[in-house]
Formats: C-alpha cells, structure tokens, sequence
C-alpha cells in the first residue's frame, strides 16, 4: 500500500496514476478523512496541555488548602473529551487504512502509458517460429488424442476447468517442475522452499490479493488456498527485519495454485491456459531500494532461460499502466508462441511491487550503517506456469502423426525422447 504521508504530499502524482491505470477510485474521500484525522490530532493536542496546565495548578494549590474541586472536575471533564477523541482518530486511521489499501501502486516512470493490453509494447523475442508440413493441432486436441490429458473426467470428479493427467502427461508435468526447480537452485542461486498450500488473512493481505480480489480466491472457513506461492514465500519475512549484506534474498518455491478466475468466462475456456488449479515454480526476490529495478531485469531473465532451454519462441513485453497489476510498479510478461492458435500467451509474469507490498507486511531491512530501518523492495515472477509450458510444448513438439518429441532438456528427467499414444 502507499504511505498516506506520501499521497498527502503527492497528490497530484497519484491522482495522475489512478487516471493512467483507468482506476475509478478517487483520492477525494481518503484525503478528507486524513484532514479530519488531524484535526482531531490537533484538537486532543491542545486538550492535552490544557490537562497539563490543571494539572500543574492543582499541585501547586495542594499546599496552600484552596478549594480545587472545580478545577478537579474540569481536568476529568478534559481527561474525558480526550479519551473520546482518541478513540475517534482510531477510528479515523482505521478507515484510512481501508481506504487507501485499494489505492494501486505507482507505474514506474518507465512503464508506457496506455488504456489495455493493446498498448503494451515488445521489449525483445527469442527463437523462431516452428514451421509444420500440416495443420498443428491445439494442445487439448494433442493431449486428448495421446490419452495424456483428460478433462472429461476431471470434470467428473470435480468441474470445469479441471484436468487429469495419465502417464507420460503426468511424467510431463512432474519433470517440468523438477527442471525448473533445478535450473533455478543450480544455475541462478536461489534457494528452494516449501510453504504451505493454505495462508491466512494476513498474509493475503500483505501481497496485495486482499481486500481487492476476495472474488478471485478460494477458501476454507479459515484460510485461504494460495492462488501463487508469491503469497506464502513472501510472507515468510513479514513483520522482520533483514540484515542489508543478505539482500538480495532469491527464493524459488513449487506450489499448486488455486483461482477463481472470476470474470473470465467464455475465455480460453478449453484447454490448460486458465484453470481453476495448476501448478506453478515461482521466483521471489527480496531487494535493496537502490537496485530493485536492477533485480527485475535479472528475474526476468532467469524465466526467459527456462524457456531457451526448452527451445520455445517467445517474446518479453512490458506491460502498460492500463494493463499493469494492482501492487505491481512494472511487470513484464513473457508470451510463449502456440502454433496452432497462432498467438503469444502469457507464460509468466515478473513485477517488481517497490515497497508496495512490504509497506503492509512490514517488511524491513537493517543498513550496514547503522541508520533507522527501511522497507525492502519485493520482486516475483513464474519461472514458469507449468500447465501453460505443457500446452506450448504440445502445440510446439507434435509431430504429424500425433507424437509429441521431448525436449531435450527434459529428456533427463522424462527418460523417453517421444510421448506417444497411452497403452
């Protein structure tokens, strides 16, 4: 969330990024209770050291046996009024909070300007497109017809947007996650965690999801299933302090991840591209202010790898402000090519929020200096979506008669270099 010390100051920067992200939430509402708040500052302030002065009067007067009883009963009358308005700024902060925790981050000053997706802009691509002497299938087609992917029984079992995998497409899906996860602890030094599946308020709270996108999330009568290990991995230093000389933290996680996908019907409905539950390795970063951006350029490249290595076109874009998510102050996603829809899609995505979501979790670090604390700066993305980079290594893979050939980074972990038909 934004510091309300910094809207107040800024206001007219901020009014400026609500009107390029084409938010519909105003400052006018925030700003009025922030004038109410110090008013009544001001006000208990003033009471305060009117309570001091009848105070000192009062012990100035015991030795020489006055009658103090009404200055007794105005100092209880004062003590009152200030006990009333303290619990009134309480309140007061309370809804401010509220308030400004739907206030989104502030666009990087070099994220473009723009109203939708549209207006995103390519930053660079990678590979080529596959050429195929026939048609190429989509991916659920692909799937279905080698008895890998099967979603009429997920639905069965569950409902739509649901899938099961059997055999090589199981094998498939585990040996992407053990690559990824490998790639990331080997080559680019983060460090493997296992976070729970299941968070609280709290914690959703901290990463931006709450209050904003309740809709969007499932839950227990408790706890909420995590729609990104973003979440959870994040959370792991809430209300903590890090020692500077540690900074960057990068931390790799596997985890399910559960959506709601509210508002998303009639789009990319078949398939493995928007799913109720999927799995997912996630990149976290934990930065210095001073080179965040620095640590987005790096994260955003050790996703990319996963993707060479696979031997996928791609192309990196950054994101607008009209298309930039809630917390985040500059994401860049990375759009995989599917041959056979002959579009990109988005694979990952790598923000940086700045101190947006460490503001709420209090997230800190300790300088080397010895000065007062600061927040840190975190960082996520997918490195990568598995369900997608199995849709883009069907679609990219299949062969002519309905075979699929393993890419060769995976066929380590596959132990075949041809998925073929289930037995």
């Amino acid at each position: 969330m934004l510091d309300v010390k910094f809207i107040r100051q800024n206001a007219d920067l901020v009014k400026t990024s609500l009107k390029n992200r084409g938010a519909s939430i105003g400052l006018d509402p925030l700003m009025e209770k922030d004038h109410e708040r110090r008013t009544l500052i001001q006000k208990a302030e003033e009471l305060k050291a009117a309570r001091n002065q009848f105070s000192m009067k009062i012990a100035k007067a015991k030795g020489q046996g006055g009658d103090l009883e009404q200055e007794k009963a105005e100092m209880r009358r004062i003590s009152d009024e200030i006990k009333d308005l303290d619990t009134r700024i309480r309140d007061v902060e309370t809804a401010m909070e509220t308030m400004a925790m739907e206030i989104p981050n502030i666009p990087h000053e070099s994220v473009p300007v723009g109203s939708d997706p549209n207006d995103n802009q390519v930053v660079r691509s990678w590979g080529e497109k596959p050429h195929f002497d026939f048609t190429p299938r989509d991916h659920w087609e692909v799937g279905e017809n080698l008895g890998i992917l099967d979603f009429k029984r997920a639905a069965k079992i569950t409902g739509a947007r649901f899938t099961v995998s059997w055999g090589l497409g199981s094998r498939l899906e585990r040996a992407l996650i053990n690559f990824m996860l490998d790639v990331h602890t080997g080559e680019h030094g983060c460090t493997e965690v296992w976070t729970p599946f299941m968070t609280n308020r709290d914690s959703m709270t901290a990463t931006g999801q709450l209050p904003k996108f309740e809709e969007e999330l499932f839950r227990t009568d408790d706890f909420f299933l995590v729609p990104t290990a973003e979440v959870p991995v994040t959370n792991l230093y809430r209300d903590e302090t890090l020692a500077e000389e540690d900074l960057p933290i990068k931390l790799v996680a596997y985890t399910p991840c559960f959506r709601r996908e509210a508002g998303s019907y009639g789009k990319d409905t078949r398939g493995l591209i928007r799913q109720h539950q999927f799995n997912k390795v996630e990149l976290v970063r934990f930065a210095h202010p001073e080179r965040s951006f620095t640590d987005l350029e790096e994260l955003t490249s050790e996703a990319e790898a996963i993707l060479k290595k696979l031997g996928l076109h791609y192309r990196v874009v950054v994101l607008c402000t009209g298309d930039l998510g809630f917390s985040s102050a500059k994401t860049y996603d990375l759009e995989v090519w599917m041959p056979a829809q002959g579009v990109f899609r988005e694979i990952s995505s790598c923000s940086n929020f700045v101190d947006f979501q460490s503001r709420r979790g209090q997230i800190r670090f300790k300088p080397k200096q010895g000065k007062k604390t600061e927040l840190c700066h975190t960082l996520n993305g997918s490195g990568l979506a598995v369900g997608r980079t199995v849709a883009a290594i069907l679609e990219n893979y299949q062969q002519a008669d309905g075979t699929v050939r393993v890419p060769e980074a995976l066929r380590p972990y596959m132990g075949v270099d041809l998925i073929g038909p289930m037995r």
